[in-house]
C-alpha cells in the first residue's frame, strides 16, 4: 500500500479499521501488548467493553469482549469505509449478504454494522464521523494493519457481491493455478480475494485475514507461540515481503509481514 492508500482509508470501500471481539479481553490485551507493543485507550461500549489499540502514537485496531450468545466469530474483521452505513447495509441484504449487527452509532466516533457476504465471510462497515485518531497510522507503521485479504473457495462469484456493495474494480493477479483478485478503490489497491478451492479450512469457512506490519516476522511468530498462540504457516518469503500466519490465545488467525518496502 502507498501513501495515497493512506489518504483513501476513509474513502468508501477502503478498509478503515480492524477489530477483534474475544471472550477474554484482558488476556487478549496482554497477548497483543506483548506481541506488538500496543497500548490501549477506552473505545465505544455499545457492544460491551472495547478498547482501541495504539501503536507509535496512532490508533490502529480495536479489541472488544464478545457478548454471550452473540453469533460472531472470534476473528479479526476489516471494517470497510462507507459514506452511509444504513445504505451500505441495505445493499448487503439486496445482494445476498446478511447484516448481523446494526447499523448503530459508535458513540461519537461514527456509525457501524457487522455483516457477512453470501458465503459467510464476516466483515464490518464503518461510517466515519471524523474521529481524529481512528485508522490514521501511516502505511507501514509497525503493529498496524497493512493489508486485508478475503480467503474463500473461488473468486468469481463472491467478487460480484463486493463490487455491487462497495464499487470495487477487480484485477486478476496472473499465475498458473493462482486464483487471486486485487480490489481497487480510486485506482489504489486496498484489499485482495484469494480463492483456495478445497484447501479452504472446513472449520473456518470463508474469512477475512488481516496482515500486521512487523520488522521481523520470524521473531514475531516465535513470540506469538511463546505467548500461547500458534504458528499456522511460515515464516516464509513472498513477493510482498516475509510473512507468517499465526493465531492468538483464542484461535483468531492473522498474519505478520515485513512488507517489501521495509526491505529496501
Amino acid at each position: 500500500m502507498t501513501e495515497q492508500a493512506t489518504r483513501l482509508r476513509h474513502t468508501p470501500g477502503a478498509p478503515a479499521w480492524a477489530s477483534l471481539m474475544a471472550h477474554g479481553l484482558d488476556a487478549g490485551k496482554e497477548f497483543y501488548q506483548e506481541l506488538f507493543g500496543w497500548e490501549f485507550h477506552d473505545g465505544p461500549q455499545q457492544l460491551g467493553p472495547y478498547v482501541r489499540a495504539v501503536a507509535h502514537g496512532h490508533e490502529v485496531a480495536g479489541l472488544g469482549r464478545k457478548a454471550d450468545g452473540r453469533q460472531l466469530p472470534v476473528a479479526w474483521l476489516p471494517y470497510m469505509a462507507t459514506a452511509d452505513a444504513d445504505e451500505t447495509a441495505a445493499r448487503v441484504r439486496e445482494y445476498g449478504g446478511t447484516v448481523a449487527v446494526g447499523p448503530l452509532d459508535a458513540e461519537t466516533a461514527g456509525r457501524m454494522a457487522i455483516a457477512s457476504d453470501p458465503h459467510g465471510a464476516v466483515f464490518g462497515v464503518w461510517q466515519d464521523a471524523h474521529y481524529p485518531g481512528l485508522g490514521t497510522a501511516p502505511v507501514g507503521t509497525l503493529g498496524a494493519p497493512v493489508w486485508f485479504e478475503l480467503v474463500t473457495r473461488e473468486t468469481t462469484t463472491v467478487v460480484k457481491f463486493y463490487q455491487s456493495v462497495f464499487g470495487y474494480e477487480a484485477r486478476a493477479v496472473e499465475g498458473p493455478g493462482f486464483d487471486y483478485l486485487t480490489l481497487y478503490t480510486d485506482g489504489v489497491p486496498v484489499a485482495g480475494i484469494q480463492g483456495v478451492g478445497d484447501a479452504l479450512p472446513r472449520d473456518r469457512g470463508p474469512h477475512w485475514r488481516t496482515y500486521f506490519a512487523v520488522d521481523d516476522p520470524d521473531a514475531a511468530a516465535l513470540r506469538a507461540r511463546e505467548l500461547g498462540g500458534q504458528v499456522v504457516r511460515g515464516p516464509s518469503d513472498s513477493p510482498y515481503g516475509r510473512v507468517a500466519a499465526v493465531s492468538d490465545l483464542e484461535g483468531a488467525h492473522f498474519s505478520v509481514i515485513r512488507p517489501v518496502e521495509a526491505d529496501r
